[in-house]
C-alpha cells in the first residue's frame, strides 16, 4: 500500500490559496498571490528541497495546469519533477504534453492507485482534491509549512466533509521567519477526555 502524504503551504487561518506568486490564482478576487514568498530563507529552502525529494504526485486538475505550465521548463529547480508519474483527478481533462501525465477521473481510481505497489504519492495544493481525500480517510500524512500570516479570504484546506481523524507530529523545523515545518502521520481516532482529570 502506497502512502499519500498531503504538501501545503498555508496561513494561520488556513488558507492555501496561491502561495507561490501574484497571478498564480486570483479567483475569488484573491489579491495576496505570493504570500509565502516574504518568508524565504536558507533554512526554508533546505526544507523545500527535502519535501521536493523524486516521488510519484497527484493533483486537482486546476494544480496541475499551474504545474504543467511551469516545470516542464524550469526541472532545474525540481530535479526529477519531469520524470515522476503526475495523476491527475479530472473528468475534463485526458491527455497532456508533460510526459508521465495519467488521468484519474474518481475517488476509486484514487484508492486502487493507494492499494498498488509502489513509492509515496505526494499532493501538492490541490485545495478541492485535499478535501476529497481528507472525506473519504485516503491521507496518511500532512505535511504543512505554516505562514505567520492571516489571509482573511481565500481557499482554505479544511472543509466540513473531513473524516474526524487523530495526527501525531513526526518532524518540526521553525526558521528564522516564524515558519513552522509540521509533519504529521495518521494516527487513529479522535480521542476525547476532560481537561484536568
Amino acid at each position: 500500500m502506497r502512502k499519500i502524504i498531503v504538501l501545503e503551504f498555508i496561513s494561520l487561518d488556513g488558507v492555501i490559496q496561491a502561495p507561490g506568486g501574484p497571478g498564480e490564482d486570483e479567483s475569488g478576487g484573491f489579491k495576496y498571490g505570493g504570500w509565502s514568498a516574504p518568508y524565504s530563507d536558507a533554512v526554508t529552502g533546505k526544507e523545500m528541497q527535502k519535501q521536493m525529494a523524486p516521488t510519484d504526485i497527484l493533483l486537482g486538475r486546476k494544480t496541475f495546469d499551474i504545474f504543467a505550465g511551469f516545470w516542464p521548463d524550469h526541472a532545474d529547480y525540481w530535479p526529477g519533477i519531469n520524470d515522476v508519474t503526475k495523476y491527475v483527478l479530472s473528468n475534463t481533462m485526458k491527455k497532456s504534453d508533460w510526459q508521465n501525465s495519467v488521468f484519474l477521473t474518481s475517488v476509486a481510481d484514487i484508492e486502487k492507485l493507494k492499494n498498488s505497489e509502489g513509492g509515496d504519492i505526494k499532493v501538492w495544493g490541490s485545495g478541492e482534491l485535499v478535501q476529497l481525500l481528507l472525506k473519504h480517510d485516503l491521507v496518511d500524512e500532512l505535511w504543512l509549512k505554516i505562514y505567520p500570516v492571516i489571509l482573511g479570504k481565500g481557499k482554505k484546506l479544511y472543509g466540513d466533509d473531513a473524516i474526524p481523524a487523530a495526527f501525531t507530529l513526526t518532524e518540526s523545523t521553525i526558521t528564522p521567519g516564524g515558519v513552522i515545518f509540521a509533519n504529521y502521520a495518521r494516527a487513529g481516532e479522535v480521542k476525547t477526555g476532560t481537561m484536568g482529570e
